[in-house]
C-alpha cells in the first residue's frame, strides 16, 4: 500500500486530478481460452494467485454473465459473492485499462474486501478510501491504484470536489447492493457511473437480500441500472453440494406475572394516547393494537403536512411523542426484559433538554407504577430480567458441550445495546468469557462505542477462539467474515427479511450451522417473526421471477421490460418495517 494521504495531497484547486493512462502501470497479459482455466479444483487466470480461488461452477457462470452485461447477483450470505466479483475483476482488469472501484457500506467491510483481493491478486495495486466526509482517510492514491476499495460517501464527496472521475473505472462493484434505495450514496454513484462510464465497463451489484416487496427490489434494480438479475438459493442444483446446511430452531418463553402486569399498564396508556389522536383526526386507518413504529414515525410527517397554523400541530405532536415512547418501552419490556425497559425510561428522563412529551411519558401514572413494580421485582428476586436469559444460558451450555474439531464460536445478536450488557453479565456469571461488538457511537460512560481498530481486535480474538461467545448489535449483521460460527442466536425476532438473512448468514459457511430464535409468547416477537417469514418468502418469489424473466430476455435479445405491478407480503399487525426497525438500532 502507498503512504497515507490527506485531502491536501490532492489538487488544492478542487479541479480534476490529471488523468494517467492506466495501461502504463499494469501489465495486461494474454488471456486463456475460455477466460478462466480450472486445475485441481482451483481457478487459473493470469492475474490470480494460483491455488487461492476455488472453482465453484455457479460462481464462474455468474462471473461469465457479468463480462457481457451489468448484473445484480442475489446469493445467500456465505456463497461467495465476493469471489464472483474477483473472477469478473480479474478478466476486466486484464482486458481493459480501467480500474476496479469496489464499494461497501462500512469501513470494516472495505478493509475485509481489500485484504481478500490482496490474497487473490499478487500484483494488484490497491488503495483504501474510508472515513467521513469531514475526516476522510486514504491508504494509497487514486492515480496509482488498480483497485480502490471505498465507502460510497467518501467517493461521492471526492467526485463532487472534482478530485477524480469515474471515466477510469472499468468495473464498479456495489456490495450489499440492497442499500441502493432512497438517498443512500449508492444511488447517485450508480447514476454518475452510467453517465461517465467508459466503453466496455461493467457494473456488479451483490446482495443476499434485496427486499421483500417488489417495489423495493425494483427500486434497487432501477437505481443500479441493471437489466440482468441472477439469483440462487442454498437448495438450488449446483449450489447445495457446495454449502453446509443450516438448522433453524425456535425457543419459546413466557413473560413472568410481574412483566405481564407492566405490559398491561403500558398498553392501557398507549391506547389512551392513541384514542386522543384519533379524536384529533389521526390514526383512523388501522386498529390501535396494530400500530407499528413505522406508523408512528409516519404520523409525525402527516401532522406537519396537514394545512393550518403550527400552533394547531403542537397537541398532536405532543401525543405522538408520548405514544412513540410507550411503544418503545413496551417492546423493550416484551422482547428484552425489565432492565432494558427501565434503562429506556431512565434515558428519556435523563435527557439534557427533555421536551414536554418526554416529561409527560416519564410522569404518566401508569409508567410510574410500571417502573416501581419493575424495580421492586429486580431488587427482591434473583430471577433474570427476562426468561430469554435463562434459555440462552441453557442453550449456550448445551452448545459448548458438543464435540467439535475447532474452538467453539457462538454469535448472539441483540437489538439494543442496553440488552448486550445484560446478556454478557448472564453468560459471564456462568464462567464463560464473552466479547462485545457494537458500533462507534458512544452513549455514555457505561456504554462506549467501538472504533474500527477495537472492532477488528474483537473479531480477530473471536476467530482465534480466545473466547467462545460474541454478543453483537446490528453492526455485525452485514458482511463480516467470521468463519465456522457454530451457533447464531437471535435474542429477539426481527421483522426485516434483509436483517434476518444477514444474521443467519454468519453460520453454515464451511461447517454445519445452527440458528436459534428466542421468542416470547404473546408479545411483538410473534408478529415480527411472522412478518419476517412472509417477507422472505415474497422476496424469494419475486427475485426468482425477475431472474427468470431476465434470462429469457437475454436469450431472446429483447430489451428489459418496464416494472410491473408490485407484489407485497401480507404483514401481520404491529410488525415494523425494516427501515423503521433500523431507527432503533446501533450501527
Amino acid at each position: 500500500m502507498g503512504r497515507q494521504q490527506r485531502l491536501d495531497d490532492f489538487d488544492p484547486s478542487g479541479g480534476p486530478a490529471p488523468s494517467i493512462p492506466r495501461a502504463m502501470g499494469r501489465p495486461r497479459p494474454p488471456g486463456y481460452a475460455g477466460v478462466w482455466r480450472i486445475a485441481n479444483g482451483f481457478v487459473e487466470h493470469p492475474l490470480l494467485r494460483p491455488g487461492t480461488v476455488r472453482a465453484i461452477p455457479f460462481q464462474v457462470d455468474m462471473a461469465r454473465i457479468g463480462l457481457d452485461e451489468d448484473l445484480l447477483v442475489v446469493l445467500p450470505t456465505g456463497l461467495g459473492k465476493t469471489l464472483i466479483a474477483a473472477l469478473l475483476a480479474a478478466e476486466l482488469l486484464r482486458r481493459n485499462p480501467g480500474k476496479l472501484l469496489f464499494l461497501a457500506p462500512t469501513r470494516p467491510l472495505v478493509q475485509q474486501h481489500a485484504d481478500s483481493f490482496g490474497k487473490w491478486f499478487p500484483e494488484l495495486k490497491r488503495a483504501r478510501f474510508t472515513g467521513t466526509v469531514a475526516h476522510p482517510m486514504r491508504s494509497g492514491s487514486w492515480e496509482g491504484a488498480d483497485a480502490v476499495f471505498a465507502t460510497p460517501e467518501i467517493v461521492c464527496h471526492d467526485l463532487d470536489a472534482g478530485r477524480y472521475t469515474l471515466k477510469e473505472v472499468g468495473l464498479i462493484v456495489f456490495d450489499e447492493a440492497h442499500h441502493a434505495v432512497g438517498k443512500y450514496a449508492y444511488v447517485p454513484l450508480a447514476a454518475r457511473f452510467r453517465r461517465e462510464r467508459p466503453l466496455g465497463s461493467r457494473l456488479l451489484g451483490l446482495t443476499a437480500s434485496p427486499g421483500g416487496k417488489e417495489a423495493r427490489i425494483e427500486e434497487v434494480v432501477g437505481a443500479l441500472g441493471v437489466a440482468r438479475i441472477e439469483a440462487r438459493s442454498r437448495e438450488d442444483d449446483g449450489v447445495r453440494e457446495h454449502v453446509q446446511s443450516v438448522e433453524i430452531d425456535r425457543h419459546w418463553v413466557k413473560l413472568p406475572p410481574e412483566a405481564l402486569r407492566i405490559q398491561t399498564l403500558l398498553g392501557e396508556s398507549a391506547r389512551e394516547e392513541a384514542r386522543k389522536l384519533q379524536k384529533m383526526g389521526y390514526l383512523r386507518t388501522k386498529p390501535i393494537t396494530s400500530l407499528s413504529v413505522k406508523d408512528l414515525i409516519a404520523l409525525r410527517g402527516e401532522i406537519f403536512a396537514r394545512p393550518g397554523p403550527m400552533t394547531r400541530k403542537f397537541g398532536p405532536l405532543y401525543h405522538q411523542l408520548i405514544l412513540l415512547h410507550l411503544h418503545h418501552a413496551q417492546e423493550r419490556l416484551e422482547t428484552q426484559g425489565l432492565s432494558p425497559f427501565l434503562q429506556y425510561v431512565e434515558r428519556v428522563e435523563g435527557k439534557e433538554k427533555p421536551g414536554r412529551g418526554d416529561l409527560a411519558f416519564v410522569k404518566d401514572p401508569r409508567v410510574v407504577m410500571a417502573r416501581a413494580e419493575a424495580n421492586a421485582f429486580l431488587h427482591d428476586t434473583k430471577e433474570a430480567s427476562h426468561p430469554k436469559l435463562d434459555a440462552l444460558v441453557a442453550e449456550v451450555r448445551a452448545e459448548l458441550a458438543r464435540p467439535r474439531d475447532h474452538p467453539p464460536r457462538i454469535l448472539v445478536f441483540a437489538q439494543y445495546r442496553d440488552t448486550i450488557g445484560g446478556i454478557q453479565a448472564a453468560l459471564e456469571a456462568q464462567g464463560w468469557t464473552t466479547g462485545r461488538f457494537v458500533g462507534q457511537a458512544t452513549r455514555d460512560a457505561d456504554d462506549k462505542g467501538m472504533n474500527q481498530k477495537a472492532q477488528g481486535q474483537v473479531l480477530s480474538a473471536f476467530k482465534d477462539g480466545r473466547f467462545p461467545v460474541l454478543v453483537a448489535s446490528s453492526v455485525a449483521e452485514e458482511g463480516l467474515d467470521v468463519p465456522d460460527v457454530d451457533l447464531v442466536v437471535f435474542f429477539e425476532a426481527v421483522p426485516s427479511e434483509i436483517r434476518a438473512i444477514q444474521r443467519r448468514g454468519r453460520t453454515g459457511r464451511s461447517s454445519l450451522g445452527r440458528v436459534l430464535l428466542l421468542l416470547t409468547e404473546g408479545t411483538r416477537d410473534v408478529g415480527y417473526q411472522r412478518a419476517e417469514t412472509l417477507r422472505e418468502a415474497a422476496m424469494t418469489r419475486i427475485v426468482r421471477r425477475l431472474s427468470k424473466s431476465a434470462r429469457q430476455r437475454a436469450k431472446a435479445g429483447t430489451p428489459p421490460e418496464p416494472a410491473q405491478a408490485t407484489e407485497t407480503a401480507e404483514v401481520p399487525a404491529g410488525a415494523a418495517s425494516s427501515e423503521a426497525t433500523r431507527l432503533r438500532d446501533d450501527s
